[in-house]
């Protein structure tokens, strides 16, 4: 493995975090509630203290940062959009008008616009944080998508974002994407990373035909065929990642180290997961996964990161919109673990009477 970086992630797995983890169960089971009767809100709840080593977890300034790039192995026609739909939806990511913007307004999440590595000149757009490493990876169906200078850039800047944004205050956030063919990339990760068969692997995506998956397929078997089985996660992204995905990987593990939740969205963000924790494991320890998406392959991503997601809605959009609806969730798991009276304090029986 070569970066930029060496991550330095917390284990949440330690004694003193045992210890804690049963404070947190102990104050979650005394609750004016049957145990358990609140799902998977308990385990966020207990996740959220775990993370921000506390029984009372408090939520601020939560963003979505959407990262964006291209793909070189577009040019092969795995895509049922031309790639400048690439710049052009992020134009509409800074004007507000993307589904991403409408559902974080409706939630009260701000959104953030990462130029990663697309194909275009924004000149000096408002609201776009400049991060290109370049406009757009080679193609992975014939040679390395990108160089290991280039994966290390990356990596390095989506962790010196999530670094700043703690700095700012901000304490939970949110990854999305949008890249045309970036969902090749993906089921590639998936494939070699974690042994998923490329039938399994690659879906529809954007929406190709019976003759377009077909294509897309018989693309990514060649592309996949130019390496052997990988373990390493900084190579997968560099054989087949996007600069978008190596970002959010890079951003996944800049949180991690700043002890900040990470709620996880789709079949794209989940596979830059799946390279960081081949890159540092506890990353994994920081995460709310939620939502498992329509795209084909998302079930075994989720089930190669380990990942119970929250939410299954049959979205297949991308953009973190995922992610961005499984935050009120979130934050009602805080809410609950703050302030909803115990036994004890209400006055309440409990089932031993």
């Amino acid at each position: 493995m070569t970066m930029a970086f060496i991550p330095e992630i917390t284990s949440l797995h330690t004694a003193a975090q045992a210890e804690l983890a049963a404070r947190l169960r102990h104050k979650i089971d005394t609750k004016t509630k049957p145990l358990g009767a609140l799902g998977q809100l308990e385990t966020v709840a207990l996740r959220l203290g775990l993370v921000q080593n506390t029984l009372s977890p408090a939520l601020r300034d939560p963003r979505v940062y959407v990262f964006a790039g291209d793909h070189g192995i577009a040019h092969e026609g795995v895509s049922a959009y031309p790639q400048d739909v690439s710049w052009q939806m992020v134009m509409n990511f800074l004007a507000g008008g993307a589904a991403v913007n409408a559902l974080a307004r409706a939630v009260g999440m701000s959104v953030r616009v990462v130029d990663a590595g697309v194909n275009h000149d924004f000149a000096n757009a408002p609201g776009l944080i400049h991060a290109k490493v370049a406009p757009g990876t080679a193609n992975s169906a014939e040679q390395p998508a990108m160089t290991a200078a280039q994966c290390d850039a990356a990596l390095a800047q989506g962790r010196a974002l999530m670094h700043q944004a703690a700095e700012d205050g901000c304490n939970v956030v949110a990854f999305g994407e949008m890249g045309i063919a970036n969902t090749s990339a993906a089921s590639l990760l998936l494939h070699k990373l974690a042994g998923v068969p490329l039938d399994v692997a690659v879906g529809r995506g954007t929406g190709v035909d019976d003759a377009g998956l077909a294509r897309k397929r018989e693309v990514l078997a060649r592309a996949a065929a130019r390496t052997g089985a990988l373990t390493d996660g900084v190579e997968a992204l560099r054989e087949y990642g996007g600069f978008e995905i190596a970002m959010m990987a890079g951003a996944m593990l800049g949180a991690a180290e700043r002890r900040m939740v990470v709620l996880v969205d789709g079949f794209i963000a989940s596979s830059a997961l799946l390279a960081a924790r081949h890159i540092a494991p506890a990353v994994l320890d920081y995460c709310v996964f939620a939502h498992r998406s329509a795209e084909a392959g998302h079930a075994a991503m989720l089930q190669a990161v380990g990942g119970e997601p929250l939410l299954a809605l049959d979205l297949r959009l991308g953009e973190g919109t995922g992610a961005v609806l499984a935050w009120p969730l979130v934050k009602a798991a805080a809410a609950f673990l703050n302030e909803m009276a115990s036994f004890e304090s209400a006055g309440v029986a409990g089932k031993e009477g």
